[in-house]
């Protein structure tokens, strides 16, 4: 398939003849991949590490939480960190902290060193995608390119969802034949990999101005105190989230602390961290957080909430489950590279909105006595739902977000769509609490329905999506993206 614009133009002498070749970009791919991968072959380990280290099932759920609500408060740290310090440096120290979870992981004797090796993976695999964003950013604009590398990031968008799709039989197949630690210990060759990719590929950072480099002055530049603020609010919503229905009071309180003067702060900063007045004047920024949230929350939904309901209800065998739901990661992988190759936004996203809404009221309508083609068929159109969104939102992001913000950004970007995960594992619980039956199955359903209207309206509504834009200028207020007359403008 021929490359975008975007691809193959070069206009600094400094650049290499091809600005995203393979050598730039497979480090990149590798990184992109580790979280989504530590994601879902844990899935698999669960159980025979409880039976090794003797505790409940139910306890090693922590393994899981521990690793998303890292993410969710490391992505955009990572990405600010990026933007202030450098992307190479920040995507190599992540390396080093995946290795090091692997090895305390697959060394670790009881739950709680494993809990630590879970955070040190979930922080590390969260360096990647704001890291790529940033060095890809920067390419394209060193080589005076004036559309997304749709091929770029649509190698990104495969790296997550391919990892996704292949965790699980991968995991089986380790953890079945060599043991649960490998769950752990898989990191070791993979960063190996990604280490020496990254360093014979990647740009080197500039050096850094004197003065620039003492711990006031990075703890000034990248707003410390607001990091740290974000990180205990965010830690306490999805401690309060995870807890639904019932209410922690304690996780409340913290969140009122903490995230009212957290507010204030940033508010008062010239440069904060969450830049909460840039996202308020960035509609289009906002609006793609939401979608991604609120579209992930399907998708999980179902990968999470159809896998319980297929064993419950349906008496499928869990290795069986795993299968009938495999093609909905391909289908994504395989739809990926394509649409972002053409840097769509908005007829991928109406696509995403509406197959959500299809595939939501295919849920409604299963019952226990549906045949597998009937499973395989949601599941290959939540597949579309993936895929669409995925590149959509990822595009939009690209464009919405101002240049010099694009880690932070991305790491939001990541934020949002781990809060939609998470809440997707609590409305699972409550539509389930008595069972995963055929009643909680369509009461999933109704929600999803629900999500997927707001998806639509947010798609469909949004006069920023109506055009591709390619050329970009500020508006007054300083940011990128927002503007309602974009420079440049050509119908999507």
């Amino acid at each position: 398939m021929r490359a975008s614009p975007a691809e193959t133009r070069t206009a600094s002498p400094g650049l290499p003849a091809k600005p995203f070749a393979r050598t730039f970009t497979a480090p990149l791919y590798v990184g992109a991949a580790l979280n989504p991968i530590n994601s879902s072959i844990i899935a698999t380990a669960l159980v025979p590490m409880a039976t090794d280290l003797h505790v409940p099932v139910g306890s090693t759920a922590v393994l899981v939480s521990s690793l998303y609500l890292a993410s969710a408060v490391a992505q955009p740290t990572a990405g600010r960190l990026a933007e202030v310090l450098g992307p190479r440096r920040i995507f190599l120290s992540g390396i080093v902290l995946v290795l090091l979870g692997g090895l305390v992981g697959g060394l670790g004797r009881n739950l709680a060193t494993l809990t630590v090796a879970r955070v040190l993976i979930g922080i590390g695999t969260s360096a990647a995608f704001p890291c790529a964003m940033v060095l890809i950013r920067r390419r394209a604009q060193e080589a005076g390119a004036d559309a997304p590398p749709g091929g770029v990031l649509g190698g990104i968008a495969i790296a997550g969802m391919a990892t996704v799709a292949v965790g699980p039989p991968i995991g089986g197949l380790l953890v079945g034949s060599a043991g649960w630690r490998w769950a752990f210990l898989i990191n070791i060759p993979v960063t190996a990999i990604a280490m020496l990719m990254a360093v014979r590929g990647l740009p080197r950072d500039p050096v850094p101005g004197r003065g620039n480099t003492g711990f006031r002055e990075v703890a000034a530049r990248i707003d410390l105190p607001g990091i740290l603020g974000f990180a205990v609010s965010m830690s306490a919503l999805v401690i309060f989230v995870t807890g639904l229905p019932g209410v922690r009071w304690a996780a409340l309180a913290v969140l009122v602390l903490t995230g009212a003067p957290t507010v204030v702060w940033e508010l008062r900063k010239t440069a904060p961290f969450f830049d909460f007045r840039g996202l308020a004047a960035n509609g289009a920024l906002a609006r793609t957080y939401l979608r991604q949230a609120l579209t992930l929350l399907g998708v999980y939904s179902v990968m999470y909430g159809m896998t319980q309901w297929m064993e419950a209800a349906h008496g499928i065998s869990t290795a069986e489950s795993g299968l009938l739901l495999l093609p909905m990661g391909a289908v994504s992988a395989l739809l990926a590279r394509p649409l972002a190759r053409r840097n769509l936004v908005r007829g991928p996203l109406i696509v995403s909105a509406v197959t959500m809404l299809l595939g939501s009221a295919g849920v409604v309508l299963l019952t226990s006595h549906s045949p597998a083609i009937a499973i395989v068929l949601v599941s290959l159109v939540f597949g579309v739902t993936s895929a669409t969104t995925t590149v959509g939102n990822q595009t939009a992001l690209y464009l919405a977000a101002p240049p010099e913000q694009i880690g932070t950004a991305s790491g939001l970007f990541r934020t949002f769509g781990y809060l939609g995960t998470i809440t997707s594992a609590v409305i699972g619980g409550i539509v389930f609490r008595d069972g995963a039956s055929d009643h909680g199955l369509h009461s999933l359903g109704l929600v999803l329905v629900a999500a997927g209207l707001a998806v639509l309206l947010l798609t469909v509504l949004d006069r920023r999506l109506m055009y591709r834009t390619t050329g970009r200028r500020p508006d007054t207020s300083g940011h990128v993206g927002d503007s309602e007359n974009p420079t440049e403008e050509h119908p999507a």
